[in-house]
């Protein structure tokens, strides 16, 4: 029975022995090797470019008041349309004292020269009616007074506006009055009733008291990287992109491409603009996130093969033709081409390639 388990153990062991020398020369064997097969096609190639940015207003208008005062009266909110000369806010002065003083001073002054050029005048018309002044000294003193109760009317209104804003000749034109300058609807509103607000001046840009823009007329302002902007022009044509609004895509046309770079994120980039053709049926608003896709080449019905099929060395491409599909191996001759314009997926071949050629392809894996 020892024997028997013996003769047992050593079969096993050469069974294990023999296995293993099977299958260490068998995985040691060179495998065959074989490709996809591609064909070339005919397909029109483009190469596109996408420019990130923003919906804006061609032309955003700061609305600032002309005077210095406390926002009185607001009549507008942001959202709503105006048109030029609407009354936007209304101001509510408050007089610096020295220019007030200064202005009654005025107006204190012209009453009394009015009071003496009226006495003046009247004694001098009594004197002309018995003809014992000419009628030159008569006109004079005419003149005299009506000058003076012109400055006295002047003084008033001078006073008025000092006092209250608010021109006593013509009070509608008031520059307590804060007017749109043009039409347009109104994108922000940033002061609030009880807000002090300053006119415009050398020393200070002055408040804004409302923001307005054509909302009709809105561009695309975008960034270009330096490496894609000496293939950009003004009049190219482009397809706009807004994530807010899917299934929206206005056509624009470029009309600006900046002369200067700035640097951002250690790349220089050149600043975009492009006209946008907005539908009727569609409401775009300023500050939209939007991608423009521009076609920057395009070769139409050219012959093409994957890019994957490529072999590059250099500034020379090759491909590798079959010319054996039989067992037991696929056998392909290299051969150099010339390639144009590439999408990343396809690449046009210009010349060295017959359209029935079968190219070596991926490598298939068993």
């Amino acid at each position: 029975m020892k024997k028997f388990f013996k003769i047992l153990m050593w079969i096993i062991i050469g069974a294990v022995f023999v296995g293993t020398f099977v299958f260490l020369y068998r995985n040691s064997a060179p495998k065959e090797e074989r490709y996809e097969i591609v064909s070339p096609q005919t397909v029109t190639i483009e190469r596109s470019t996408v420019l990130t940015g923003k919906i804006e207003p061609r032309d955003e208008i700061e609305i600032k008041p002309q005077i210095s005062g406390i926002i009185a009266e607001i009549n507008v909110e942001a959202g709503d349309f105006v048109h030029s000369g609407d009354i936007i806010a209304k101001i509510k002065v408050i007089p610096d004292e020295n220019s007030l003083n200064s202005a009654q001073n005025r107006l204190d002054v012209a009453n009394i020269t009015l009071a003496q050029a009226k006495s003046e005048f009247e004694r001098t018309k009594k004197l002309y009616d018995k003809k014992f002044v000419s009628r030159e000294e008569y006109e004079q003193s005419e003149t005299a007074w009506k000058k003076a109760k012109q400055e006295v009317d002047a003084a008033v209104d001078a006073l008025s506006i000092v006092r209250d804003g608010i021109s006593s000749v013509n009070a509608q034109q008031s520059n307590t009055l804060v007017r749109a300058t043009i039409d347009g609807q109104i994108l922000e509103v940033p002061v609030k009733v009880g807000s002090s607000v300053i006119q415009a001046n050398t020393m200070n840009d002055g408040t804004t008291v409302a923001k307005i823009a054509d909302m009709r007329n809105l561009i695309f302002k975008g960034k270009v990287d330096e490496t894609e902007v000496g293939l950009l022009a003004p009049g190219m044509p482009t397809t706009i992109t807004i994530g807010a609004l899917s299934g929206v895509t206005p056509e624009a046309t470029i009309e600006y491409i900046a002369p200067k770079s700035t640097e951002e994120n250690g790349s220089n980039t050149f600043e975009v603009k492009a006209a946008i053709i907005v539908p009727d049926s569609v409401r775009l608003r300023a500050g939209y996130s939007a991608n423009a896709a521009v076609t920057l080449q395009r070769a139409a019905d050219v012959m093409s093969v994957p890019e994957g099929v490529i072999e590059w060395q250099g500034d020379s491409t090759f491909v590798y033709v079959l010319t054996s599909g039989d067992a037991p191996k696929q056998t392909f001759d290299r051969k150099a081409i010339a390639t144009g314009l590439s999408d990343g997926v396809n690449i046009e071949v210009k010349s060295g390639l017959d359209a029935s050629a079968r190219l070596r392809g991926l490598k298939i894996t068993e």
